[in-house]
């Protein structure tokens, strides 16, 4: 599907927000609520020990599926997608700090089912058989597991229906979860992720004429507590319905105070705050604010660390949450996948020069990058496209990339002035843990210069007009289009949402 410049950035913040929500929640699992205003970190720990910043179960289990849906894009819905889906499973499973009991339980059982009939690895219909016996067995089957993990799929059918994405969905949670009100769960926040993308608007009853009357109206009763309520309120929410009215009071509790990046941050920390199941629920919100965001809206110091099975970071979640919502499979030779980019046609690339405000700080075209090592360079903040072995002598947490299009249309970038801002908070950051740093884009024209006088504004106690002009007398070509020139002087214009 071919997405304009908004949608791309908001299928780039599906899976990196959803693992940034769970990374949050991972040290806080199963605690009691949180007062407000309790500081809310990635510090890791909680009862299995996950490292700070990484990601759990539930952000593994939609990295599982969304490859398998990203080697399928013309058959997103196919039995051999599904297969891959949960041999995928099946593996993380078998080393997993952490797999829920019910997902536990329906693959030992698949595995069981496999070998009955002479086969070495279980394939889809032996989990759906799995699942329903479970169900059959217990009479309840509507855990969270499900709904916690559907978010890829909603990036995968962007260009189908509604009520194929809806169907689909069940499909995906009854692998493991067959109850009706899993799959109901998993539709819905499915059919809310797809509009976010292509609208930008958080509408989580979007799919309630999907589903039959009477169960429409169930679901909408659900809603409305959620509204009334807070994620404190929902103590069951392991169950998928609470799960689910957890993480959307979370948005709509902090909708009223917030908006943009503000709001994104303050609804994972509210679902946080929320106590029990506080990564699956701070997931399950990410999910969705990441939809309506994007990528640009993620505060660096959430997707900086950021990582988890199987060996991967936040930039690996954003090329695959923007191949799922192109629908053209793996791209190895364009970006956001692409080993380099070529900017060889783009002229003069190769500016370079000291910030007149900080000997420590390099300020350069992307033809600069090539000088890291040399110049010793330890910390690189690019504000273009890069390649993925374009800055090989740099640490991934040390390369900071920051998702701003030069241009004055509005429609080409969600957050310029918070991603401008985040950009010149980090040079200071890398700045303070003793790393001298590269500020670089395609010509170091527009970009470059505008980070740099944010930059300078902070360190040197100047207007960032005035740091602006400091930084031209160094950077004589440095001429910021008129959208970065509303930043600096803090009068710009809200950005256009879709």
């Amino acid at each position: 599907m071919k997405l304009n410049s908004l949608q791309k950035d908001r299928a780039a913040g599906v899976l990196v927000t959803l693992a940034a929500g769970d990374a949050l929640g991972a040290g806080y699992e199963f605690g009691a609520p949180l007062p407000d205003g309790t500081p809310v970190s990635m510090k890791g720990g909680g009862p299995f020990g996950f490292a700070p910043a990484e990601w759990t179960d539930d952000t593994s289990m939609a990295i599982a599926l969304a490859e398998a849906l990203v080697d399928s894009p013309s058959e997103p819905g196919s039995a051999g997608a599904l297969t891959a889906t949960v041999r995928a499973w099946t593996r993380w499973a078998a080393d997993a700090k952490d797999v829920g009991a019910q997902t536990r339980s329906v693959i030992a059982a698949a595995r069981r089912l496999a070998a009955a009939y002479g086969r070495s690895e279980a394939d889809a219909s032996d989990f759906t058989a799995a699942a329903d016996d479970f169900h059959a067995r217990t009479g309840r089957s509507a855990g969270n597991g499900s709904l916690m993990r559907t978010a890829p799929l909603a990036l995968a059918y962007l260009d189908r229906s509604p009520s194929e994405l809806m169907a689909q969905a069940g499909v995906i949670s009854a692998l493991t979860h067959a109850d009706v009100d899993a799959q109901e769960a998993c539709g819905l926040w499915c059919v809310a992720i797809r509009k976010a993308v292509l609208t930008g608007e958080l509408d989580v009853r979007s799919g309630l004429d999907l589903l039959p009357a009477a169960r429409a109206a169930v679901w909408l009763e659900r809603i409305e507590t959620a509204e009334r309520s807070r994620p404190r309120d929902f103590a069951r929410n392991g169950w998928a319905v609470e799960a689910f009215q957890g993480a959307w009071s979370a948005i709509h509790f902090t909708s009223a105070s917030a908006s943009g990046p503000t709001h994104l941050r303050a609804a994972l920390e509210e679902a946080v705050r929320g106590g029990r199941d506080t990564d699956t629920v701070a997931a399950i919100a990410g999910g969705l604010v990441g939809a309506a965001y994007g990528f640009s809206a993620i505060p660096f110091e959430w997707w900086r660390h950021l990582h988890g099975w199987p060996g991967l970071r936040a930039r690996d979640l954003m090329v695959l949450g923007m191949e799922l919502g192109r629908g053209q499979g793996r791209q190895s030779d364009s970006w956001p996948r692409a080993a380099t980019h070529d900017y060889s046609k783009w002229g003069r690339t190769d500016a370079l020069v000291r910030h007149p405000h900080d000997d420590g700080v390099w300020l350069g075209g992307v033809a600069s990058v090539a000088r890291v090592a040399e110049l010793r360079i330890e910390a690189v903040v690019s504000l273009c496209r890069l390649g993925i072995d374009d800055v090989p002598s740099v640490g991934i947490a040390d390369h900071a990339t920051f998702w701003v299009v030069d241009s004055y249309d509005p429609a080409a970038n969600a957050h310029p002035d918070f991603v401008l801002r985040e950009a010149a908070a980090v040079v200071e950051r890398y700045r303070a843990e003793g790393k001298t740093v590269l500020v670089h884009c395609v010509r170091a024209e527009s970009r470059t210069p505008t980070v740099a006088a944010l930059y300078g504004a902070r360190v040197a106690g100047v207007t960032p007009l005035r740091a602006l002009e400091d930084v031209q007398r160094v950077l004589p070509g440095a001429r910021p289009n008129p959208l970065f020139i509303e930043v600096l002087r803090g009068d710009r214009r809200p950005a256009v949402e879709s």
